[in-house]
Protein backbone atom coordinates (compact mmCIF):
# COMPACT_ATOMS: atom_id res chain seq x y z
CA UNK A 1 0.00 0.00 0.00
CA UNK A 2 1.02 3.65 -1.22
CA UNK A 3 -0.39 6.22 1.53
CA UNK A 4 -0.27 9.48 0.75
CA UNK A 5 -1.01 12.45 3.31
CA UNK A 6 -1.63 15.98 2.59
CA UNK A 7 0.62 16.63 -0.35
CA UNK A 8 1.03 20.24 -1.75
CA UNK A 9 3.72 20.60 -5.01
CA UNK A 10 3.51 24.32 -6.60
CA UNK A 11 6.08 25.61 -8.94
CA UNK A 12 6.12 29.90 -8.22
CA UNK A 13 2.69 30.89 -8.64
CA UNK A 14 1.91 27.55 -10.48
CA UNK A 15 -0.37 25.00 -8.39
CA UNK A 16 0.26 21.16 -9.31
CA UNK A 17 -1.77 19.38 -6.50
CA UNK A 18 -2.76 20.66 -3.31
CA UNK A 19 -3.22 19.07 0.34
CA UNK A 20 -3.78 15.74 -1.72
CA UNK A 21 -4.71 12.71 0.53
CA UNK A 22 -5.01 9.36 -1.17
CA UNK A 23 -4.34 5.86 -0.70
CA UNK A 24 -3.07 3.22 -3.46
CA UNK A 25 -4.64 0.03 -2.41
CA UNK A 26 -2.51 -3.21 -2.75
CA UNK A 27 -4.50 -5.57 -5.91
CA UNK A 28 -5.42 -2.22 -7.60
CA UNK A 29 -4.08 -0.83 -10.82
CA UNK A 30 -4.12 3.11 -10.89
CA UNK A 31 -3.53 4.80 -14.30
CA UNK A 32 -2.09 8.41 -13.33
CA UNK A 33 -3.41 10.93 -15.58
CA UNK A 34 -3.47 14.34 -16.71
CA UNK A 35 -2.53 16.47 -19.18
CA UNK A 36 1.49 17.88 -20.01
CA UNK A 37 2.88 20.31 -17.58
CA UNK A 38 -0.23 18.70 -14.89
CA UNK A 39 2.67 17.38 -12.76
CA UNK A 40 2.02 13.73 -13.19
CA UNK A 41 6.17 13.04 -13.02
CA UNK A 42 6.73 14.88 -10.55
CA UNK A 43 4.05 13.31 -8.33
CA UNK A 44 5.80 10.17 -9.54
CA UNK A 45 9.29 11.32 -8.20
CA UNK A 46 7.63 11.67 -4.67
CA UNK A 47 5.82 8.91 -4.47
CA UNK A 48 9.43 7.26 -5.78
CA UNK A 49 10.85 9.62 -2.79
CA UNK A 50 13.60 10.93 -5.72
CA UNK A 51 11.34 14.50 -4.77
CA UNK A 52 10.27 15.87 -1.79
CA UNK A 53 6.89 17.16 -1.84
CA UNK A 54 7.04 20.81 -0.13
CA UNK A 55 4.28 19.55 2.59
CA UNK A 56 3.01 16.45 3.44
CA UNK A 57 4.50 12.56 3.59
CA UNK A 58 4.11 9.90 1.83
CA UNK A 59 4.03 5.91 3.05
CA UNK A 60 5.82 3.41 1.04
CA UNK A 61 5.95 -0.53 0.82
CA UNK A 62 9.77 -1.80 1.56
CA UNK A 63 10.44 -3.37 -1.86
CA UNK A 64 9.44 -1.09 -4.50
CA UNK A 65 10.18 -1.49 -8.29
CA UNK A 66 10.54 1.87 -10.20
CA UNK A 67 11.12 2.68 -13.75
CA UNK A 68 14.10 4.72 -14.03
CA UNK A 69 14.81 7.52 -16.65
CA UNK A 70 18.17 7.48 -16.91
CA UNK A 71 19.23 5.10 -19.45
CA UNK A 72 23.02 5.61 -18.72
CA UNK A 73 23.57 5.08 -15.30
CA UNK A 74 24.35 1.11 -15.28
CA UNK A 75 26.29 1.59 -18.80
CA UNK A 76 28.89 -0.58 -16.62
CA UNK A 77 27.23 -3.12 -15.69
CA UNK A 78 25.97 -6.65 -17.99
CA UNK A 79 21.97 -6.75 -19.05
CA UNK A 80 21.53 -9.41 -16.55
CA UNK A 81 23.04 -7.75 -13.30
CA UNK A 82 20.83 -4.35 -14.17
CA UNK A 83 17.62 -6.76 -14.45
CA UNK A 84 18.90 -8.18 -11.27
CA UNK A 85 19.63 -4.97 -9.60
CA UNK A 86 16.13 -3.95 -9.37
CA UNK A 87 16.37 -6.28 -5.94
CA UNK A 88 17.93 -4.43 -4.26
CA UNK A 89 18.82 -6.13 -0.99
CA UNK A 90 19.30 -9.38 -3.27
CA UNK A 91 21.87 -7.50 -5.36
CA UNK A 92 23.43 -5.93 -1.93
CA UNK A 93 23.63 -9.44 -0.39
CA UNK A 94 25.19 -11.22 -3.67
CA UNK A 95 28.05 -8.35 -3.68
CA UNK A 96 29.18 -8.56 -0.56
CA UNK A 97 29.15 -12.23 -0.73
CA UNK A 98 31.51 -12.06 -3.70
CA UNK A 99 33.49 -9.69 -2.05
CA UNK A 100 34.09 -11.65 0.88
CA UNK A 101 34.80 -14.98 -1.15
CA UNK A 102 37.40 -13.06 -3.37
CA UNK A 103 39.81 -13.04 -0.14
CA UNK A 104 42.98 -14.92 -0.02
CA UNK A 105 41.58 -16.54 3.54
CA UNK A 106 38.45 -16.20 5.19
CA UNK A 107 38.29 -15.42 8.92
CA UNK A 108 35.20 -17.00 11.44
CA UNK A 109 33.42 -13.89 11.22
CA UNK A 110 33.71 -14.31 7.33
CA UNK A 111 32.41 -17.69 7.77
CA UNK A 112 29.48 -16.32 9.70
CA UNK A 113 28.38 -13.38 7.80
CA UNK A 114 28.45 -15.70 4.40
CA UNK A 115 26.02 -17.81 6.16
CA UNK A 116 23.97 -14.96 7.18
CA UNK A 117 23.80 -13.69 3.20
CA UNK A 118 23.34 -16.93 1.46
CA UNK A 119 20.18 -16.92 3.85
CA UNK A 120 19.52 -13.89 2.15
CA UNK A 121 20.02 -14.69 -1.21
CA UNK A 122 17.84 -17.73 -0.86
CA UNK A 123 14.82 -15.98 1.19
CA UNK A 124 15.40 -13.51 -2.28
CA UNK A 125 15.42 -16.21 -4.91
CA UNK A 126 18.87 -15.52 -5.44
CA UNK A 127 19.51 -19.00 -7.03
CA UNK A 128 17.19 -18.52 -10.05
CA UNK A 129 18.19 -15.02 -10.32
CA UNK A 130 19.16 -14.98 -13.47
CA UNK A 131 17.00 -17.11 -15.41
CA UNK A 132 13.92 -15.18 -13.82
CA UNK A 133 15.55 -12.20 -14.98
CA UNK A 134 15.92 -13.94 -18.54
CA UNK A 135 12.94 -14.81 -19.01
CA UNK A 136 11.25 -11.10 -18.32
CA UNK A 137 14.06 -10.09 -20.76
CA UNK A 138 12.75 -12.43 -23.29
CA UNK A 139 9.62 -10.68 -23.23
CA UNK A 140 10.67 -7.66 -23.95
CA UNK A 141 12.08 -8.65 -26.72
CA UNK A 142 15.95 -8.69 -25.45
CA UNK A 143 17.46 -11.76 -26.90
CA UNK A 144 19.57 -14.07 -25.15
CA UNK A 145 22.69 -12.97 -26.92
CA UNK A 146 22.57 -9.28 -25.81
CA UNK A 147 22.51 -10.95 -21.38
CA UNK A 148 26.02 -10.64 -21.36
CA UNK A 149 26.50 -7.70 -23.17
CA UNK A 150 27.64 -4.48 -21.45
CA UNK A 151 24.51 -2.05 -21.53
CA UNK A 152 26.55 0.75 -22.97
CA UNK A 153 26.57 -1.68 -25.98
CA UNK A 154 22.90 -1.62 -26.22
CA UNK A 155 20.61 1.29 -28.26
CA UNK A 156 18.23 3.46 -26.36
CA UNK A 157 15.17 1.65 -26.93
CA UNK A 158 16.86 -1.50 -26.01
CA UNK A 159 18.50 -0.13 -22.83
CA UNK A 160 14.41 1.23 -21.87
CA UNK A 161 13.22 -2.32 -22.02
CA UNK A 162 16.02 -3.59 -19.64
CA UNK A 163 14.88 -0.83 -17.27
CA UNK A 164 11.69 -1.35 -17.17
CA UNK A 165 12.59 -5.65 -16.98
CA UNK A 166 14.56 -4.12 -13.82
CA UNK A 167 11.62 -2.54 -12.33
CA UNK A 168 9.00 -6.09 -12.79
CA UNK A 169 12.07 -7.63 -10.95
CA UNK A 170 12.22 -9.18 -7.28
CA UNK A 171 8.38 -9.22 -6.84
CA UNK A 172 8.01 -5.91 -6.12
CA UNK A 173 5.10 -5.17 -3.45
CA UNK A 174 4.37 -1.98 -5.71
CA UNK A 175 5.65 -1.18 -9.12
CA UNK A 176 5.55 2.63 -10.55
CA UNK A 177 5.90 2.88 -14.33
CA UNK A 178 6.41 6.46 -15.82
CA UNK A 179 5.85 6.12 -19.62
CA UNK A 180 6.52 2.40 -19.30
CA UNK A 181 5.11 1.65 -23.64
CA UNK A 182 7.58 4.18 -24.61
CA UNK A 183 10.03 2.12 -27.56
CA UNK A 184 7.71 -0.89 -26.71
CA UNK A 185 6.39 -2.29 -30.42
CA UNK A 186 3.11 -3.25 -29.88
CA UNK A 187 4.19 -6.91 -28.95
CA UNK A 188 5.58 -5.83 -26.32
CA UNK A 189 3.01 -4.21 -25.06
CA UNK A 190 0.86 -6.66 -25.19
CA UNK A 191 2.92 -9.04 -23.32
CA UNK A 192 3.46 -6.13 -20.79
CA UNK A 193 -0.25 -5.75 -20.06
CA UNK A 194 -0.62 -10.03 -19.41
CA UNK A 195 2.32 -9.07 -17.25
CA UNK A 196 0.58 -6.20 -15.16
CA UNK A 197 -2.70 -7.36 -15.04
CA UNK A 198 -1.37 -10.33 -13.01
CA UNK A 199 0.89 -8.28 -11.03
CA UNK A 200 -0.83 -8.68 -7.05
CA UNK A 201 0.67 -5.73 -5.93
CA UNK A 202 0.03 -1.80 -6.11
CA UNK A 203 0.23 -0.06 -9.55
CA UNK A 204 0.63 3.12 -10.80
CA UNK A 205 1.68 4.00 -14.20
CA UNK A 206 1.67 6.97 -16.15
CA UNK A 207 0.65 6.11 -20.24
CA UNK A 208 -0.40 8.11 -23.08
CA UNK A 209 -1.47 5.11 -24.40
CA UNK A 210 -4.83 4.92 -23.92
CA UNK A 211 -5.82 0.88 -24.92
CA UNK A 212 -2.89 0.46 -22.64
CA UNK A 213 -4.20 2.07 -19.99
CA UNK A 214 -7.72 0.63 -20.32
CA UNK A 215 -6.42 -2.55 -20.66
CA UNK A 216 -4.49 -2.61 -17.61
CA UNK A 217 -6.07 -0.14 -15.01
CA UNK A 218 -8.41 -0.49 -12.26
CA UNK A 219 -8.48 2.67 -11.43
CA UNK A 220 -7.51 5.88 -12.54
CA UNK A 221 -6.15 8.81 -10.35
CA UNK A 222 -6.78 12.22 -12.65
CA UNK A 223 -4.55 15.26 -12.00
CA UNK A 224 -6.20 18.19 -12.53
CA UNK A 225 -8.52 21.10 -10.92
CA UNK A 226 -5.03 21.50 -8.46
CA UNK A 227 -6.30 18.20 -6.72
CA UNK A 228 -6.11 14.21 -7.92
CA UNK A 229 -9.07 12.39 -7.71
CA UNK A 230 -9.49 8.63 -8.02
CA UNK A 231 -12.26 7.14 -10.57
CA UNK A 232 -12.92 3.40 -10.89
CA UNK A 233 -11.89 2.07 -14.35
CA UNK A 234 -9.49 2.43 -16.98
CA UNK A 235 -9.08 5.85 -19.24
CA UNK A 236 -12.29 5.87 -21.16
CA UNK A 237 -14.29 5.29 -17.53
CA UNK A 238 -12.40 8.17 -16.05
CA UNK A 239 -13.71 10.55 -18.85
CA UNK A 240 -17.54 9.61 -18.30
CA UNK A 241 -17.51 9.89 -14.94
CA UNK A 242 -15.41 13.04 -14.69
CA UNK A 243 -17.56 15.17 -17.17
CA UNK A 244 -20.58 14.25 -14.91
CA UNK A 245 -19.39 14.98 -11.81
CA UNK A 246 -18.50 18.94 -13.52
CA UNK A 247 -21.62 18.71 -15.02
CA UNK A 248 -22.86 18.49 -11.50
CA UNK A 249 -21.03 20.64 -10.13
CA UNK A 250 -21.83 23.37 -12.93
CA UNK A 251 -25.70 23.03 -12.91
CA UNK A 252 -25.39 23.26 -8.92
CA UNK A 253 -24.05 26.38 -9.12
CA UNK A 254 -25.97 27.65 -11.49
CA UNK A 255 -28.85 26.84 -9.34
CA UNK A 256 -27.34 28.90 -6.52
CA UNK A 257 -26.33 31.82 -8.50
CA UNK A 258 -30.13 32.31 -9.59
CA UNK A 259 -30.92 31.69 -5.77
CA UNK A 260 -28.35 34.48 -4.66
CA UNK A 261 -29.67 36.73 -7.87
CA UNK A 262 -33.71 36.60 -6.39
CA UNK A 263 -32.01 36.81 -2.78
CA UNK A 264 -30.11 40.02 -3.66
CA UNK A 265 -32.86 41.70 -5.59
CA UNK A 266 -35.17 41.31 -2.65
CA UNK A 267 -32.39 42.81 -0.12
CA UNK A 268 -32.20 45.67 -3.01
CA UNK A 269 -35.76 46.37 -2.65
CA UNK A 270 -36.35 46.41 1.08
CA UNK A 271 -33.18 47.05 3.17
CA UNK A 272 -34.33 50.57 3.56
CA UNK A 273 -37.80 49.45 4.55
CA UNK A 274 -39.29 48.00 7.63
CA UNK A 275 -38.63 44.57 6.77
CA UNK A 276 -35.54 44.62 8.09
CA UNK A 277 -35.51 40.96 9.93
CA UNK A 278 -36.56 39.45 6.69
CA UNK A 279 -33.47 41.48 5.11
CA UNK A 280 -31.13 40.03 7.89
CA UNK A 281 -32.08 36.68 7.42
CA UNK A 282 -31.58 37.22 3.13
CA UNK A 283 -28.16 38.38 3.53
CA UNK A 284 -27.41 35.31 5.76
CA UNK A 285 -28.58 32.92 3.05
CA UNK A 286 -26.68 34.57 0.52
CA UNK A 287 -23.44 34.19 2.80
CA UNK A 288 -24.52 30.43 3.18
CA UNK A 289 -24.84 29.87 -0.46
CA UNK A 290 -22.22 32.17 -1.65
CA UNK A 291 -20.67 30.04 -4.61
CA UNK A 292 -17.53 28.51 -4.27
CA UNK A 293 -15.50 29.25 -7.79
CA UNK A 294 -15.13 25.98 -9.71
CA UNK A 295 -11.26 25.17 -10.05
CA UNK A 296 -10.13 25.21 -13.61
CA UNK A 297 -9.36 22.49 -15.39
CA UNK A 298 -5.79 22.23 -16.86
CA UNK A 299 -6.72 19.97 -19.79
CA UNK A 300 -6.54 21.92 -22.92
CA UNK A 301 -7.67 19.74 -26.17
CA UNK A 302 -6.02 21.05 -29.36
CA UNK A 303 -8.34 20.86 -32.68
CA UNK A 304 -6.73 18.76 -35.61
CA UNK A 305 -8.42 18.85 -38.85
CA UNK A 306 -6.97 17.87 -42.33
CA UNK A 307 -8.28 18.74 -45.35
CA UNK A 308 -6.67 18.44 -48.92
CA UNK A 309 -6.29 21.32 -51.48
CA UNK A 310 -7.42 18.50 -54.27
CA UNK A 311 -7.87 14.60 -54.20
CA UNK A 312 -5.02 12.54 -55.89
CA UNK A 313 -5.47 9.69 -58.85
CA UNK A 314 -7.46 6.63 -57.84
CA UNK A 315 -4.49 4.97 -58.07
CA UNK A 316 -2.31 6.39 -55.52
CA UNK A 317 0.96 4.59 -55.65
CA UNK A 318 2.21 2.03 -57.24
CA UNK A 319 5.96 0.08 -56.41
CA UNK A 320 7.92 -3.08 -57.08
CA UNK A 321 10.77 -5.48 -56.04
CA UNK A 322 11.72 -3.19 -53.15
CA UNK A 323 14.94 -4.42 -51.47
CA UNK A 324 16.86 -2.68 -48.74
CA UNK A 325 19.31 -4.18 -46.89
CA UNK A 326 21.70 -3.19 -44.58
CA UNK A 327 25.50 -5.24 -44.13
CA UNK A 328 24.26 -8.49 -44.60
CA UNK A 329 20.79 -7.88 -42.48
CA UNK A 330 18.26 -7.96 -45.31
CA UNK A 331 15.10 -5.81 -43.76
CA UNK A 332 12.97 -5.31 -47.34
CA UNK A 333 12.98 -8.36 -49.69
CA UNK A 334 11.23 -7.75 -53.29
CA UNK A 335 8.25 -6.22 -51.73
CA UNK A 336 5.49 -5.55 -54.58
CA UNK A 337 2.14 -3.42 -54.37
CA UNK A 338 -0.25 -0.83 -54.91
CA UNK A 339 -2.52 1.78 -52.83
CA UNK A 340 -5.58 3.10 -53.85
CA UNK A 341 -6.95 6.48 -53.17
CA UNK A 342 -8.65 6.67 -49.79
CA UNK A 343 -6.56 3.50 -47.91
CA UNK A 344 -5.24 4.25 -44.46
CA UNK A 345 -2.20 1.12 -44.14
CA UNK A 346 -0.70 0.79 -40.53
CA UNK A 347 2.62 -0.62 -40.64
CA UNK A 348 3.09 -2.86 -37.53
CA UNK A 349 5.53 -5.50 -36.49
CA UNK A 350 8.62 -5.36 -33.98
CA UNK A 351 10.95 -2.71 -33.48
CA UNK A 352 13.67 -3.37 -35.74
CA UNK A 353 11.77 -4.73 -38.71
CA UNK A 354 11.66 -2.19 -41.76
CA UNK A 355 8.84 -0.50 -40.91
CA UNK A 356 10.74 3.04 -41.11
CA UNK A 357 13.25 1.90 -43.70
CA UNK A 358 9.55 1.29 -45.74
CA UNK A 359 8.94 4.39 -45.50
CA UNK A 360 11.91 6.33 -46.60
CA UNK A 361 11.82 3.30 -49.56
CA UNK A 362 8.96 4.83 -50.64
CA UNK A 363 10.12 8.53 -50.26
CA UNK A 364 13.19 8.01 -51.99
CA UNK A 365 12.20 8.98 -55.26
CA UNK A 366 10.94 12.64 -53.75
CA UNK A 367 13.14 14.90 -53.99
CA UNK A 368 12.03 17.01 -51.28
CA UNK A 369 11.43 14.34 -48.77
CA UNK A 370 14.11 11.59 -49.81
CA UNK A 371 16.07 11.09 -46.80
CA UNK A 372 19.88 12.19 -47.41
CA UNK A 373 23.05 9.11 -47.95
CA UNK A 374 19.39 7.14 -48.35
CA UNK A 375 19.67 4.94 -51.20
CA UNK A 376 17.50 1.85 -52.97
CA UNK A 377 19.14 -1.44 -53.05
CA UNK A 378 16.21 -2.21 -56.03
CA UNK A 379 12.91 -1.50 -57.54
CA UNK A 380 10.65 1.07 -58.60
CA UNK A 381 8.46 3.45 -56.89
CA UNK A 382 5.64 5.61 -59.05
CA UNK A 383 3.59 8.06 -57.23
CA UNK A 384 0.03 8.40 -59.11
CA UNK A 385 -1.38 11.58 -60.52
CA UNK A 386 -1.84 15.05 -58.27
CA UNK A 387 0.16 12.93 -55.44
CA UNK A 388 0.90 15.68 -53.03
CA UNK A 389 2.81 13.90 -49.80
CA UNK A 390 2.27 15.25 -46.36
CA UNK A 391 5.17 13.32 -44.27
CA UNK A 392 6.12 13.43 -40.25
CA UNK A 393 8.86 11.63 -39.87
CA UNK A 394 10.16 9.93 -36.12
CA UNK A 395 12.94 12.40 -35.84
CA UNK A 396 12.04 15.71 -35.94
CA UNK A 397 15.58 17.06 -35.21
CA UNK A 398 16.47 17.95 -38.14
CA UNK A 399 12.86 18.87 -39.75
CA UNK A 400 12.26 22.36 -37.92
CA UNK A 401 15.23 24.66 -38.68
CA UNK A 402 16.31 26.84 -35.72
CA UNK A 403 16.90 30.49 -36.14
CA UNK A 404 13.15 31.15 -36.58
CA UNK A 405 10.45 32.04 -34.73
CA UNK A 406 7.10 29.80 -34.78
CA UNK A 407 5.69 31.56 -36.83
CA UNK A 408 8.31 32.35 -39.33
CA UNK A 409 9.08 28.72 -39.84
CA UNK A 410 5.09 28.08 -40.33
CA UNK A 411 4.73 31.13 -42.60
CA UNK A 412 7.60 29.77 -44.99
CA UNK A 413 5.09 26.60 -46.01
CA UNK A 414 2.49 28.86 -47.40
CA UNK A 415 3.55 32.49 -48.43
CA UNK A 416 0.32 33.23 -49.31
CA UNK A 417 -1.42 32.52 -45.84
CA UNK A 418 -2.48 35.90 -43.72
CA UNK A 419 -1.41 36.41 -40.76
CA UNK A 420 -4.41 36.00 -38.95
CA UNK A 421 -4.49 31.73 -40.89
CA UNK A 422 -0.97 31.25 -39.22
CA UNK A 423 -2.60 32.28 -35.79
CA UNK A 424 -5.85 30.03 -36.39
CA UNK A 425 -3.65 26.98 -37.03
CA UNK A 426 -1.26 27.68 -34.29
CA UNK A 427 -3.99 28.55 -31.88
CA UNK A 428 -5.71 24.99 -33.12
CA UNK A 429 -2.38 23.27 -31.61
CA UNK A 430 -2.54 25.22 -28.90
CA UNK A 431 0.31 27.67 -29.46
CA UNK A 432 -1.67 30.81 -27.79
CA UNK A 433 -0.62 34.63 -27.69
CA UNK A 434 3.17 35.10 -27.42
CA UNK A 435 3.73 31.32 -28.39
CA UNK A 436 3.74 32.25 -31.74
CA UNK A 437 7.32 34.39 -31.15
CA UNK A 438 8.86 31.28 -29.63
CA UNK A 439 12.36 30.43 -31.21
CA UNK A 440 12.17 26.79 -32.80
CA UNK A 441 15.03 25.79 -31.14
CA UNK A 442 13.12 26.09 -27.83
CA UNK A 443 10.48 24.25 -28.18
CA UNK A 444 10.07 20.77 -26.32
CA UNK A 445 9.45 17.14 -28.16
CA UNK A 446 5.58 17.89 -27.65
CA UNK A 447 5.57 21.33 -28.81
CA UNK A 448 7.68 20.15 -32.20
CA UNK A 449 5.46 17.65 -32.82
CA UNK A 450 2.64 20.19 -32.57
CA UNK A 451 4.12 22.20 -34.98
CA UNK A 452 4.64 19.00 -37.79
CA UNK A 453 0.81 18.96 -37.58
CA UNK A 454 0.23 22.49 -38.15
CA UNK A 455 2.24 22.38 -40.85
CA UNK A 456 0.45 19.41 -42.56
CA UNK A 457 -2.71 21.54 -41.61
CA UNK A 458 -1.72 24.63 -43.53
CA UNK A 459 0.28 22.32 -47.04
CA UNK A 460 -3.50 20.26 -47.18
CA UNK A 461 -1.74 17.24 -48.71
CA UNK A 462 -3.52 14.11 -49.93
CA UNK A 463 -1.81 11.73 -48.37
CA UNK A 464 -0.16 11.56 -45.39
CA UNK A 465 2.94 9.34 -44.00
CA UNK A 466 3.35 9.47 -40.27
CA UNK A 467 6.13 7.50 -38.39
CA UNK A 468 5.37 7.25 -34.59
CA UNK A 469 3.63 10.44 -34.58
CA UNK A 470 2.81 9.87 -30.91
CA UNK A 471 6.03 9.93 -29.28
CA UNK A 472 5.56 13.03 -27.84
CA UNK A 473 2.02 13.77 -27.21
CA UNK A 474 -0.32 13.65 -24.49
CA UNK A 475 -3.59 11.87 -24.55
CA UNK A 476 -5.85 14.26 -25.76
CA UNK A 477 -3.68 15.51 -28.66
CA UNK A 478 -3.27 11.34 -29.39
CA UNK A 479 -7.46 11.32 -29.33
CA UNK A 480 -7.39 14.47 -31.47
CA UNK A 481 -5.33 12.81 -33.78
CA UNK A 482 -7.16 10.01 -33.80
CA UNK A 483 -10.67 11.66 -34.47
CA UNK A 484 -8.85 13.85 -37.57
CA UNK A 485 -7.08 10.59 -39.30
CA UNK A 486 -10.73 9.12 -39.21
CA UNK A 487 -12.04 11.39 -40.49
CA UNK A 488 -9.46 12.41 -43.00
CA UNK A 489 -10.64 11.60 -47.01
CA UNK A 490 -7.03 11.26 -48.43
CA UNK A 491 -4.74 8.02 -48.24
CA UNK A 492 -2.53 7.54 -44.63
CA UNK A 493 0.55 5.28 -44.13
CA UNK A 494 1.17 4.93 -40.30
CA UNK A 495 3.40 3.37 -38.01
CA UNK A 496 2.72 3.14 -34.74
CA UNK A 497 2.46 0.77 -31.82
CA UNK A 498 -0.99 2.78 -30.72
CA UNK A 499 -3.78 0.02 -30.92
CA UNK A 500 -6.10 2.54 -30.73
CA UNK A 501 -4.81 4.39 -34.05
CA UNK A 502 -4.34 0.80 -35.40
CA UNK A 503 -7.99 -0.64 -34.66
CA UNK A 504 -9.69 2.80 -35.37
CA UNK A 505 -8.06 4.46 -38.04
CA UNK A 506 -6.30 1.49 -40.13
CA UNK A 507 -8.18 -0.10 -43.01
CA UNK A 508 -5.52 -2.26 -43.94
CA UNK A 509 -2.52 -4.10 -42.51
CA UNK A 510 1.45 -3.92 -43.56
CA UNK A 511 2.75 -6.28 -40.78
CA UNK A 512 7.11 -7.04 -40.84
CA UNK A 513 8.90 -9.87 -39.89
CA UNK A 514 11.90 -11.33 -40.89
CA UNK A 515 12.58 -9.77 -43.61
CA UNK A 516 8.94 -10.43 -45.12
CA UNK A 517 6.40 -8.22 -45.54
CA UNK A 518 2.34 -9.66 -45.04
CA UNK A 519 -0.15 -7.76 -47.00
CA UNK A 520 -3.44 -7.64 -45.14
CA UNK A 521 -6.91 -5.92 -47.62
CA UNK A 522 -8.58 -5.36 -43.93
CA UNK A 523 -8.55 -3.96 -40.33
CA UNK A 524 -6.52 -4.84 -37.62
CA UNK A 525 -9.61 -6.93 -35.59
CA UNK A 526 -10.20 -8.70 -38.97
CA UNK A 527 -6.00 -9.74 -39.41
CA UNK A 528 -5.99 -10.46 -36.00
CA UNK A 529 -8.56 -13.20 -36.62
CA UNK A 530 -6.99 -14.54 -39.57
CA UNK A 531 -3.41 -14.94 -37.81
CA UNK A 532 -5.53 -16.48 -34.97
CA UNK A 533 -7.43 -19.16 -37.57
CA UNK A 534 -4.25 -20.31 -39.34
CA UNK A 535 -1.96 -20.96 -36.52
Amino acid sequence: MISVNNVSMRYGSKILFEDVTTTFTPGRRYGLTGPNGAGKSTFMKILTGELDAQKGSVVRPKKLGVLRQDQYAFDVYRVIDTVIMGNKSLWAAMEERDAIYSKAELSDEDGMRLGELEGIVGEEDGYTAESDAAILLQGLDIPDELHERKMSELQGGQKVRVLLAQALFGNPQALLLDEPTNYLDLDSIHWLQDFLSRFEGTLITISHDRHFLNSVSTHTADIDYQTIITYTGGYDDMVVAKTQVRSRLEAQNEQREKKIAQLNEFIARFSAGTRSSQVTSRKKEVERLQTNELARSNIQRPYIRFDQLRPSGKHTLEFEGIRKTYGDQVVIDGFAGSIMRGEKICLIGRNGQGKTTMLKSLLASDPDLAEQDFDLDAGNVKWGHEAQIGYFPQDHAGVIEHGKTVNEWLHQFDQKATTEDIRGILGQMLFRGEEGLKPTEALSGGEAARLLFCKLMLQKPNILIFDEPTNHLDLESINALNIALQRYEGTVLLVTHDQDLIEEVGTRIWHFENGTIDDFKGPYEEYVAATAAAK
